[in-house]
């Protein structure tokens, strides 16, 4: 890559218990670093002509419409660049990798969707065909409700599988690491998931991992590339930012419930996280449906 980006690790609203989640938005203009996450992500922008999608190693200005599949834990980020439309329309659609288990994958009829996910891992952009003949079903998806949601996801993964000029986009893919697979990060991860709202310290966490802190603070940034601090605010923020679109409460309440001790620190965090604020992060993703 030509240009040298800072990788920022999102946390997503995406519960375990939810199969995908749908932001649909008009915007003037992309803000949010190049980041990564572990779940799969598609993307459909229209008006976006001059805007710069990067993609692992991939970077390129796009035309007016453009929809890509991104694997889990693959680098990506849009950004504004030589865009002159103020009424950027988006579609993003975030599901779990794990929504789908590899026996129902290897049915015969679920094959090429198989193969789009695993080629993934490098990024797909589909062609302008795909890409305004898939838009207009996405326009509608969040319209949906129970079980059609979910099937209508499913028929649009089956349709991109299946299309013709797809391209693959980075050259490189990413060794996706499963917290699951690792006892020590996961006794981290359950602890943090089950107490993230109270106080919790350094101290206590080592304990449990029957480490001195040193080699404790050594052990988390290993896994995860981030001191403890930021890998647990990464996680409130990632439940703040889901109670703003979903609850009824007010912002002094969700950054209390989220474990932030104060509203300002809680606004200095989040803003940092998410490159907004949490008033205009909720106003931004107010259109947003949630399918479980």
């Amino acid at each position: 890559m030509s240009e040298v980006y800072k990788f920022h690790r999102e946390v997503t609203p995406l519960s375990k218990r939810d199969s995908f989640l749908v932001f649909d938005r008009i915007k003037d203009g992309f803000d949010f670093p190049v980041h990564h996450h572990p779940e799969y992500e598609i993307n459909f922008i229209q008006n976006g002509s001059g805007v710069k999608r990067v993609v692992g190693d991939h970077i390129e200005e796009i035309e007016e419409v453009e929809l890509v599949l991104v694997g889990p834990n693959l680098h990506h980020g849009w950004e504004t660049h030589n865009c002159r439309s103020r009424r950027i329309h988006e579609i993003t659609i975030q599901f779990h990798n794990d929504l789908f288990e590899d026996s129902f994958l290897s049915r015969r009829v679920m094959l090429s969707i198989k193969d789009m996910l695993e080629k993934s891992i490098h990024g797909i952009l589909f062609s302008n065909k795909t890409a305004i003949e898939i838009g207009e079903r996405l326009k509608k998806l969040s319209k949906l409700d129970g079980i059609d949601n979910f099937l209508e996801f499913l028929s649009i993964l089956y349709d991109m599988s299946n299309s013709r000029n797809q391209r693959l986009l980075s050259t490189y893919t990413v060794d996706n690491f499963n917290f699951e697979e690792d006892d020590k990060m996961k006794m981290v991860y359950d602890y943090v998931q089950q107490n993230f709202s109270e106080k919790i310290s350094l101290d206590e966490v080592a304990d449990l991992l029957s480490m001195s802190v040193v080699s404790f603070n050594r052990f988390i940034k290993k896994r995860t590339n981030k001191t403890f601090v930021n890998y647990l605010n990464d996680i409130r923020v990632g439940y703040a930012s889901r109670w703003l679109i979903e609850k009824d409460l007010s912002i002094a309440e969700i950054a209390y419930k989220a474990g932030f001790n104060n509203i300002a620190n809680f606004n200095r965090i989040f803003k940092s996280k998410k490159n907004t604020t949490p008033s205009q992060y909720r106003e931004e993703f107010n259109g947003m449906k949630r399918f479980l």
